[in-house]
Parts: C-alpha cells; structure tokens; sequence
C-alpha cells in the first residue's frame, strides 16, 4: 500500500542557485577499466556544477611489514623493496595515462596520488575527501567488484565527513539529474544525505520522498516527521512527493528499488547506517543490500 502527498512547486530556470554549491568533486582512480564511467559520472557533475575535479589515483604497494615478518632476513627485505619499486614504477604509468585522460576533460582539474598497502589508502581517501564537496566511487560488495576497495569506500563513507556518490557498473551518467528519490527514515544519517544533497534536489523537476514502515500509517500535516521534511525541501525550491511504504512481508531494500524504477530515478539518496569494531566499520542492512543490488546511482551520506 503506498499513501502519497505532494508539496510546493519546482522552481524551474535557476540551476546555478543550488548547483554552485558543489565546487570541488573528487573521483577515484585505481587504474583499472573501472575508472573510465567513475570519470565520466564526476565530470558531468563538474560540468553542471563549474566544479574542480580532482581524480584520487591510489596506487597500491605490497605490505611490506607482513610479508617482511614470515622471514625476516636481509634477502627477504631486499627482496620486498625491489617489489615495491616495481610497483611504484608501475604507478608511474598508470599515473600518466590518467593525466592524459584528464587533459581532454572540459573541466578545471588535476591527479593526485597517493602509494601505500590498502589499509593507508583507505585513511589517505578519507582524509582527501574532507575538502572535497562529493567523492565519486564505484558501488562496493558487487561480485565483480574489487574487494581491495570496499574498505576504501567504508572509510570516505564513515570517516570523511562529506557525502560520496556511488556509481553502479554499467550505468552511463544522466544528461541531468531531474528524478531523486529519497530514502527517508527519522534519523541524523537521512538528514545528513538529504543536507549533502541539496544541491541536487533543488534543480530536480521531481523528488520522491519514500518512507517504508512496517505498519499502515498515513501522512498528516502535522505529526508526521516526513511531512516536516518535505516542507523544508519545498523551501529549497523543489517539488515533493511524500510515499509512505507498507513493507509487508518485502524487503525494505526492494521497496526502495521497486520505488526508484517506478519514478524513473537518476539518483537515490539515503543514509549510510554501519557500526564501528575498533576502527573497522561493518555494514548491514537496507545499506548493504541497496549498494549490493542498486543499478542506480546513490548519493550517501552518515
């Protein structure tokens, strides 16, 4: 069952107002086939926005202090430094077909590098992204996904402080980004996405707000926290559907999804909720379940 009300109007003719918000997008870079369709999410969004990019390249170097401790002789380190040589030399390469790549970008832009094992890449991205207005990623956990990643993705999420926006495989980027669907539930991490993705839904011709709760509600002027919500995103100057989902005996996951394709979505946005183990942090849940599956782009946020 879905209970639907609409709020305000789109503003139509002002993109610049809320786009210019987004001034410095960041995409990363591994070297791999993978890096073409992140580029070409990032620099449309350059482009729309008059933004900066900055391609994150991060090279990775073999663990040295692992592989030294199975046998610490001078041979073995001896050994070990060649492999990292060869592996920085390798990035070199890698390093100068991205600049070339970027060089034909219609985009103010640079590469930057970084060289470590995969746990100093990760805190190196993190750390990267904290300047940046949106880090542009590949959607993590997929089967043909690079797992080395999924930590780098963990990290720019929970401890970068900014939103990411997650490019799934094979999907080429809008012309423009006009349908959002947004993932909403009463908590900091939704308002958290919903503030990193202002910019987006304030030149949206049509933004889907979709509550999934488990039991028959309805949507009320006044004790409903999505109705709040979407009377502030209408402040903003964009037009919004309030949906609120029966799950039944469905997935919320499915739901959402189910959502996105019926809008036609070009963007979902929704809170990354995750539990921290002692600096390793763990996903579950809707999360997990929308980034494992999702053929759409999402903007996330915690």
């Amino acid at each position: 069952m879905q209970v639907a009300q609409e709020y305000g109007h789109a503003l139509v003719g002002a993109p610049d107002r809320g786009m210019s918000m987004i001034k410095d997008v960041m995409v990363h870079l591994d070297g791999s086939s993978g890096d073409e369709l992140r580029i070409q999410h990032a620099e449309a969004i350059a482009s729309s926005t008059q933004a900066h990019l900055t391609g994150l390249f991060t090279n990775i170097l073999p663990d040295y202090a692992g592989l030294a401790s199975v046998d610490g002789s001078g041979a073995a380190a001896s050994l070990m430094a060649d492999i990292q040589d060869q592996a920085r030399q390798s990035g070199d390469q890698v390093e100068q077909r991205l600049v070339d790549r970027f060089s034909r970008l219609g985009v103010p832009n640079e590469v930057r590098r970084v060289d470590g094992t995969p746990g100093e890449l990760a805190d190196h991205a993190a750390s990267e992204a904290r300047w940046a207005d949106l880090f542009v990623l590949s959607r993590p956990y997929a089967e043909d996904s690079d797992p080395r990643w999924d930590g780098l993705f963990e990290a720019v999420l929970f401890e970068g402080g900014r939103g990411v926006f997650v490019v799934p495989p094979g999907r080429s980027p809008s012309d423009a980004i006009r349908r959002i669907l947004v993932a909403w539930s009463d908590t900091r991490e939704s308002a958290r996405a919903v503030a990193e993705a202002l910019p987006f839904i304030r030149v949206a011709t049509r933004t889907c707000l979709a509550l999934v709760k488990s039991e028959p509600s309805r949507v009320t002027e006044s004790s409903e926290p999505e109705a709040d919500i979407a009377k502030h995103l209408d402040r903003h100057g964009t037009k919004v559907e309030v949906s609120v989902l029966e799950s039944g005996e469905r997935m919320v996951s499915e739901i959402l999804l189910d959502q996105a394709r019926r809008i036609s979505a070009d963007l979902i946005v929704m809170g990354g909720y995750g539990h921290s183990r002692t600096r390793e942090w763990v996903l579950g849940g809707v999360t997990r379940e929308i980034l494992s599956s999702s053929g759409f782009p999402i903007l996330m946020a915690h």
